[in-house]
């Protein structure tokens, strides 16, 4: 392992799916190593879809640590999309294999019960390449779960747009209803329920 003296320990923090309506919200942590820097990492929201899945192995096989991890519907429900983001920030940077000297964390919000020194950054994921890393990853890892859930909850077209309020998206709902991948407290879907109730 290297010493901490060598090069900080600096982690980045960031999510993917904390706005649609459907999936789990998903939190990656990264752990940079200068000496084997990544070309074009940014945030993942100004990469395309294949650059995306081009970058994150590379994260994966430089970076001196990283983590993902998915804080599923039931807990969004229990603790809101907030909460529930800001409890997989923290078990993120926990679940590195190495604990940071720093966290920089994207947005404004700062989780409780960290194992480290942090700060946050508002747009940090573009100008914050270990931000822009864990962007990445998180975004990567969740279209993947939103393509499975795709398989298990056929006709909603979740590997399409997953799990955004698409017009697409709220055609299928509004067809279909909703099903278990869907955040019922989420306007939308709360709509449809109380509807289906209601009928």
């Amino acid at each position: 392992m290297r010493s901490s003296t060598a090069q900080p320990l600096v982690a980045g923090v960031d999510e993917a799916g904390r706005g649609p309506l459907a999936g789990p919200v998903v939190v990656a942590a990264v752990i940079l190593d200068a000496a084997r820097p990544i070309d074009g990492i940014g945030d993942s929201k100004a990469l395309s879809e294949t650059q995306r899945e081009a970058l994150a192995p590379l994260i994966r096989e430089r970076a001196l640590a990283w983590s993902v991890v998915a804080v599923e519907i039931d807990e969004i429900e229990r603790l809101n999309i907030l909460g529930a983001t800001l409890a997989g920030m923290s078990r993120a940077l926990r679940a590195l294999a190495i604990t940071p000297t720093l966290a920089l964390i994207d947005g404004n919000r700062l989780p409780k019960d960290l194992p480290c020194e942090a700060r946050t950054i508002v747009g940090g994921d573009a100008s914050e390449a270990a931000i822009g890393a864990a962007s990445i990853l998180a975004k990567v890892a969740r279209d993947a779960l939103m393509r499975e859930l795709d398989a298990v909850h056929p006709g909603y077209g979740f590997a399409q747009h997953k799990g955004y309020g698409t017009p697409q998206h709220l055609e299928a709902l509004e067809r279909l209803g909703p099903c278990a991948a869907h955040r019922p407290s989420f306007a939308p879907v709360r709509q449809m329920m109380l509807f289906d109730a209601a009928g």
